[in-house]
């Protein structure tokens, strides 16, 4: 080995700069085979420096600096780093692994317990999926597609029927005789049926997510609505934290869910400023990204399958026919009696359905009746779709609510099933079943907070409690959507709405055109009001995690007073989650109040610039009306000449086979002339005449009330 001389005090430098002559030679080969078992993140920089010179010493006697790909060939692995700490931590307790976890797990759960704060990207997997999930996932997805597909051809003779229902009075004429224009035929009853429930499963099949954390094992367990309550009454003995996760956004089935679950057991600690007055529960609204089609697909399928009268038995008796909870039926039918609202099937899956950005806010909202409502079936086109690469995709809200009782268990509802990672992959995500996006840790939060402990269970929390948990999650699930996960290989929102305004910009200095600027306002207004919401979703995230901040201090005071150390000191706390979370929404709330502040002052220079262009626009005008003024008056001194001389040129007496006098073509043409220019004049000034109608009959009323 050559050792390049060093100064001194220079450490353990020399063992990190040791250089072969042959890693010099094929240094790109090593390094590219290490790489691929490390993620770094400085893979920008090592393609800059991996042609540079590898010798010792350059010519002017000089140490040459190596490059990044030879340094992180001679570096430790993961793996390494983690024995050597575990090694020289003697006193530390963390519990080995289960006996069939292998190799690739264990390398894997060392890289997803990395603090956040100290590691936002991910750039590659140290050892990939276990290949046993990975096929039954995919596995999972292509029944799922396959069950779309049916259904899809459904949705769209049932949209070509609805339409053509309503088409002009043309094409039902036309569809007597031409078939292509006849209305379509509506699809049967029991495919209508199994449409609904496909976009809007019945509350009893919905699936239900359940996670147990213990020391060194994590499980998972996909269930049934119908199954929930026994899953939230006990808990196994290995279990320290039991998470039940429910895709239920605001209505009957979540207040009665939450209710039952509260009733269930104790309540655990409360946060008393995270939460709201008498409410110390946790609650925030989410962003994510959904497929623009499937979007329209459900809005057209709630709000045309709730018309037919004939699908409301089918559907109704459906909505409970698995269930078997003790409770939840009979809960849901009081509730429903108590608000004055039948609970029947569209009522109780319209939850399902995602908010627009510009549907208001949902955070605060307490009863199922504060929904959202009404709905309308065409979809906004959003600005952020101008971007080529969120071009059909929709940014969409949804409220995420957490319970915690104090026997560990957690129970959060949120119907979000959009993607919250945004990477290279987003559009090969957001092609995906909604029913297969949690066991997607690359696009979904809550799927990504499973798999982050699923090899190591409570081994690396910091506190195994379920405050501590439930902080964890909030705080990862609130700063959605963000591509920090995958080291910004795709553009972040921020940076695509930066884009759009530039675009707008530009639209500003095109050439006129018809009803450009019309456009172009529309855009700048829709632009506006989407980055208004996203700025006021942000206020109230950094008002959640400035409570909760608070919050935290107390519960680790009140332990620290009760002599509870912490069961994995190295773990991060509460308070740096927290602190790390109130970081990330502080930025973007800035980031995107100067977009939206960009944004209204180029409208307004848009209308300052229109208005100047008005002002030439007038001026070129009024030289133009002095011209016309010039050619009317010559006009007016001839066009009596022009008449006098028609008229007496005429000779209907000399015209061949014409027996009619000229007092009879008077008689028909003047009549004719004079009819016309009566119907004329009463068109044009029939506004005036309907004023004048409209202040003689106010002013007769008038005179006969006084």
């Amino acid at each position: 080995m050559e050792t390049p001389a060093t100064s001194p005090g220079s450490g353990g430098v020399n063992e990190v700069w040791e250089l072969s002559s042959q890693s010099n030679n094929s240094g790109s080969v090593s390094a590219k085979s290490d790489r691929d078992r490390r993620h770094s993140s400085s893979a920008s920089s090592s393609s800059i420096s991996a042609n540079r010179d590898h010798s010792p010493a350059s010519s002017n006697g000089r140490r040459t600096r190596p490059s990044v790909t030879s340094v992180a060939s001679s570096l430790p692995t993961v793996r390494e780093m983690h024995n050597r700490r575990t090694s020289s931590q003697a006193s530390l307790t963390v519990p080995p692994l289960p006996h069939n976890a292998s190799l690739t797990s264990s390398v894997d759960s060392e890289e997803t317990v990395v603090s956040s704060k100290k590691v936002l990207t991910n750039f590659q997997k140290v050892a990939g999926r276990d290949p046993e999930i990975e096929a039954r996932r995919l596995r999972k997805i292509s029944r799922c597609n396959t069950e779309a597909l049916i259904q899809k051809s459904v949705y769209k003779r049932l949209v070509d029927w609805y339409d053509t229902s309503y088409s002009c009075l043309q094409n039902q004429f036309l569809g007597l005789f031409l078939r292509s224009r006849r209305r379509p035929d509506l699809p049967s009853t029991d495919e209508l049926v199994g449409l609904a429930r496909h976009y809007y499963p019945a509350r009893a099949d919905l699936k239900v997510q359940v996670c147990d954390f213990g020391l060194g094992r994590a499980e998972r367990n996909e269930i049934c609505l119908g199954q929930i309550e026994d899953y939230w009454q006990t808990k196994p003995d290995w279990v320290d934290v039991r998470w039940i996760h429910a895709p239920l956004g605001l209505g009957l089935a979540h207040s009665s869910v939450e209710d039952i679950f509260l009733h269930d057991g104790q309540p655990g600690r409360e946060f008393e400023n995270g939460g709201t007055s008498g409410w110390p529960y946790l609650e925030t609204e989410v962003l994510n990204i959904r497929s623009h089609n499937n979007f329209q697909e459900m809005r057209d399928v709630y709000l045309i399958l709730s018309k037919l009268t004939e699908l409301e038995e089918a559907l109704d008796q459906s909505s409970f026919k698995n269930d078997e909870n003790s409770s939840l039926q009979s809960d849901i039918e009081w509730r429903a009696n108590h608000l004055a609202m039948p609970a029947n099937y569209w009522n109780l899956v319209s939850s399902d359905m995602p908010w627009q950005l510009t549907e208001g806010l949902c955070m605060g909202i307490r009863g199922p009746t504060e929904g959202l409502q009404p709905i309308s079936r065409k979809i906004t086109q959003q600005t952020l779709c101008n971007h080529p690469f969120y071009r059909d995709c929709h940014l969409v809200r949804n409220i995420f609510r957490c319970f915690h009782r104090s026997d560990g268990i957690l129970l959060t509802m949120s119907p979000m099933a959009g993607v919250n990672f945004v990477d290279q992959k987003l559009h090969q995500h957001l092609s995906e079943p909604v029913d297969a996006i949690f066991d997607n840790e690359n696009a979904s939060a809550p799927g990504y907070v499973f798999s982050a402990f699923a090899d190591q269970g409570t081994s690396t929390w910091h506190r195994r409690t379920v405050e501590w948990f439930l902080t964890y999650l909030i705080t990862e699930v609130g700063v959605t959507p963000h591509a920090h996960r995958q080291g910004f290989n795709a553009p972040d929102l921020n940076l695509a709405y930066q884009a759009v305004i530039n675009d707008l910009k530009r639209r500003r200095y095109a050439p006129w055109r018809k009803d450009e600027t019309v456009k172009l306002v529309r855009d700048y207004l829709a632009c506006v009001d989407e980055l208004t919401t996203v700025k006021l979703i942000c206020e109230k995230q950094v008002e959640l995690f400035k409570g909760m901040q608070q919050d935290v201090r107390k519960f680790e005071a009140d332990d620290n007073r009760a002599r509870k150390s912490p069961d994995f000191p190295q773990g991060e706390s509460m308070h740096e989650r927290v602190k790390w979370a109130l970081n990330m929404v502080k930025s973007r709330h800035d980031t995107f109040e100067r977009l939206l502040s960009d944004a209204k002052q180029s409208m307004k220079a848009l209308f300052e610039l229109r208005s100047i262009e008005q002002n030439e626009l007038a001026i070129v005008s009024d030289s133009q009306n002095k011209a016309v003024l010039i050619f009317t008056g010559v006009t007016i001194v001839f066009l009596p000449l022009s008449f006098f001389t028609s008229y007496y040129g005429m000779n209907l007496s000399t015209i061949v086979n014409t027996p009619r006098t000229e007092g009879y073509f008077w008689r028909v043409c003047g009549s004719a002339a004079l009819f016309i220019v009566l119907v004329v004049t009463l068109g044009a000034s029939r506004h005036w005449l309907k004023q004048m109608w409209k202040s003689r009959r106010a002013v007769k009323h008038h005179h006969n009330m006084v």
